[in-house]
């Protein structure tokens, strides 16, 4: 499916991409319309890095897994070729979340997952980037508004109750969903897979003591750590943070043993107020949450450092690329602004983006701000478009996706 795509050529696009467009076409045999990768190619012995199925890139291979929560249509956008790849329908989707990889779907029926097949892994050292087949892998039972969380090896899948089923992620790589466990207790928020572990928080909505098991599902370690109220989670390099009543909470192991370190907002915060919900590029150390109606919280987990960003307007959606870039926040005029976060000082705006956004039905999911290494990505439901944002070019509107559904829903995979 060819998708109508707008260009905005006031700068040239970064040398970065066109290298890996070029890469592309003369070294990685380019996936097919249908979204099916070619066969590999025979070799005297297997590469480092060699995954089956999969080709090896020279640099990220974002894709956008878009759905229409009112038709169930669903497409994969390819960010490197633009094109879009037609998808099987979900149906009573009205969540999108992803893991880097899979996208998960949150339906009344449970939990849908489909593999972007594109997807990064970081030895630390060294990055390797995929690219794969687009393909259905099955669906994750349970109800609606299950906190779906994943590394490497397992995917957590923690229901509105707080029971967490583990399911295991090598077998949804190979497109099936394998045969799952039950983690032992109830949880408030979701079970996070961390450092071949998973941290969560044992007790109710109230009051949580911070909880490790290993993969088995045993209980080995318990920082001496509570958290009043939690909501919200992300994973970053220096550990997870949990959000609670007061500020949240960094879980981090060095050495195999676990602590968890408070960052408090360090200022009387009224519960509507609080950071409940964590969005922030993959791999950064820099976190936001709406903060009210016409604010933003970011929170520097370097510096463990929380700032309150003041907006022009209603908050949308807001996310940041970290250090040195802004702070970007979708308001209700329609509009991608841009925020020092060091000072407040409003520094950008483009055009409204959105259609017609006080037409929004009554509980149809928000808009979301995606952000990579080098681009921010905004959907327009109404308008049937994506757009892609150069965030440190003033927030210059770099290419439009025209669309043939309504794309409530957005996730990037790739990183």
């Amino acid at each position: 499916m060819e998708p109508t795509v707008r260009t905005h050529p006031t700068r040239r696009l970064p040398a970065a991409l066109v290298l890996t467009a070029a890469l592309l076409v003369t070294g990685c045999s380019e996936q097919s319309d249908d979204g099916r990768e070619p066969a590999a190619t025979e070799s005297s012995g297997t590469p480092h890095g060699y995954v089956e199925g999969a080709r090896e890139a020279a640099e990220e291979q974002s894709r956008l897994i878009l759905g229409d929560p009112g038709t169930g249509a669903s497409r994969v956008l390819d960010l490197v070729t633009g094109k879009v790849h037609e998808s099987a329908p979900v149906t009573g989707a009205d969540g999108l979340s992803t893991d880097g990889r899979f996208g998960f779907f949150h339906t009344d029926r449970g939990t849908h997952v489909v593999d972007g097949g594109a997807w990064t892994v970081d030895h630390g050292d060294h990055v390797h980037y995929y690219r794969a087949a687009i393909r259905h892998v099955g669906d994750l039972p349970g109800g609606r508004g299950a906190e779906i969380r994943s590394d490497a090896a397992v995917t957590a899948a923690t229901d509105p109750e707080g029971r967490t089923t583990l399911y295991d992620r090598t077998a949804l790589e190979k497109g099936e969903v394998g045969p799952a466990r039950t983690l032992d207790g109830v949880h408030a928020g979701a079970v996070v897979p961390y450092e071949e572990h998973l941290v969560a928080l044992a007790g109710d909505d109230e009051s949580a003591e911070v909880a490790v098991y290993d993969r088995s599902g045993r209980r080995v370690a318990s920082p001496d750590a509570t958290c009043e109220r939690p909501a919200g989670d992300a994973v970053t390099r220096r550990g997870v943070v949990l959000g609670c009543a007061d500020g949240a909470l960094l879980v981090s192991a060095e050495d195999g043993t676990f602590t968890a370190e408070r960052i408090p907002y360090g200022q009387d915060v009224p519960e509507k107020e609080r950071a409940t919900a964590f969005r922030h590029r993959a791999g950064s150390d820099t976190l936001t949450a709406p903060a009210g109606e016409r604010a933003v919280w970011v929170l520097d987990v370097t510096d463990r450092d929380w700032t309150r960003v003041r907006t022009t307007g209603p908050v949308l959606a807001a996310n940041t690329a970290g250090e040195g870039s802004p702070l970007l926040v979708l308001e209700s005029d329609g509009a991608l602004h841009g925020y020092d976060i060091a000072t407040g000082r409003h520094t950008a705006r483009t055009e409204p983006l959105l259609t017609r956004t006080a037409k929004t039905p009554a509980g149809a999911a928000a808009p979301v701000v995606e952000v990579d290494r080098s681009r921010a990505y905004v959907n327009d439901r109404t308008g049937k478009r994506v757009y892609e944002i150069d965030y440190n070019d003033a927030l210059r509107v770099a290419r439009s996706f025209d669309l043939d559904i309504a794309p409530g829903l957005m996730a990037e995979t790739g990183r």
